[in-house]
């Protein structure tokens, strides 16, 4: 079966309350989950908890004028979203997105980081009301990161949408704009071997091409983690993992965070690229559902919502944007965005 069906029946299961649909063979999914849980437990973590990042970013930006006031940016998700294995806050992805944002935007933002290491798609609710309930006012935009842990610990394919979904569609109702970053390429971690490195990828991106689907209908834009960080974690895994073998480094997070921001800056309207179709850059308009497939699997592509069932699948330019290089070691004002995949709701 072809990824793009696949995808479609992982995302019609969640919306129609469908049960589990497997990936692939069961014995195949038991044998690569058994696997990274034996990698996770082999490198060990050992990493304590994230840094706390949250906080105003591009105060500079501020002026004398207290409006509009700053963009208000929500980071949801998993350890990945949470920054685990780095030691400072500006190395986490959510302060350098921040960061980025407000150098583009040339406006301070206040970040608000709930994500949790461990969580699974089930949590999301939890997060999304950290975000809403109470008397502050909603994010502007929140990016969800967020599918190893349901993958590995065997959460349903459809389960995993339907969670997702359902946090999205209540963070577009209060109003803010949603970037997902999807289920990342377990086939990078480097003690997996094959022929399960390529089985964990496989579940991984049809896992990717189902949250795609799933999101796009509500609205957001999704990021395709997996196949955009994964040839540079798989070539460089001893520069892009950090000590535990299985979480970004801090360039690996810098990486993931420069996939996002032209996204993240589309998402507010401040990002300057055109939406046409650039046929001498093979740029296509597809179904969604093979759009979202093609993001899953192909580095550097972005899909954005056409008419009806169709998508424009892009591939975006390098482009620099205001402030100092981009580095672990120093503040998180980016420079040189890395080309992301996406997917854009209307």
């Amino acid at each position: 079966m072809s990824r793009a069906r696949t995808a479609r029946r992982i995302a019609a299961g969640a919306a129609y309350g469908g049960g589990g649909l497997g990936l692939v063979g069961v014995a195949a999914v038991g044998l690569v989950l058994a696997e990274v849980q034996f990698a996770k437990r082999t490198v060990g973590t050992g990493l304590g908890d994230p840094p706390r990042a949250d906080g105003l970013y591009g105060s500079e930006f501020g002026g004398m004028d207290p409006d509009p006031g700053p963009l208000r940016l929500g980071m949801m998700g998993d350890s990945t979203a949470a920054g685990l294995g780095v030691r400072r806050a500006r190395q986490t992805p959510a302060a350098l997105m921040a960061s980025g944002l407000a150098a583009v935007a040339e406006r301070p933002v206040e970040l608000r980081n709930v994500a949790a290491s461990g969580a699974m798609s089930d949590d999301l609710d939890r997060q999304a009301g950290l975000l809403l309930d109470g008397d502050l006012p909603p994010p502007d935009v929140c990016v969800i990161m967020i599918g190893a842990n349901d993958v590995t610990r065997r959460m349903p394919p459809t389960q995993s949408v339907r969670h997702l979904t359902s946090a999205v569609r209540r963070l577009r109702l209060a109003g803010s704009e949603v970037v997902v970053g999807t289920c990342p390429d377990l086939g990078t971690i480097e003690p997996v071997y094959q022929p399960l490195r390529w089985l964990a990828r496989r579940v991984s991106r049809q896992l990717a091409a189902a949250q795609t689907i799933g999101v796009v209908a509500l609205g957001a834009r999704t990021v395709s983690m997996g196949d955009l960080l994964g040839p540079e974690f798989a070539a460089n895994p001893r520069e892009m993992f950090g000590p535990d073998s299985y979480h970004p480094s801090a360039e690996g997070y810098a990486t993931a965070a420069m996939a996002v921001l032209p996204t993240l800056c589309a998402a507010l309207a401040l990002w300057p690229e055109s939406d046409r179709l650039e046929v001498a850059r093979n740029e296509d308009m597809l179904p969604v559902a093979k759009a979202a497939s093609a993001a899953a699997g192909q580095a550097g592509t972005e899909v954005t919502p056409a008419r009806g069932p169709w998508a424009l699948l892009k591939y975006r330019r390098r482009r620099r944007v205001p402030g100092e290089d981009l580095a672990a070691t120093t503040p998180p004002d980016p420079a040189e965005s890395v080309p992301g995949t996406q997917v854009a709701g209307t």
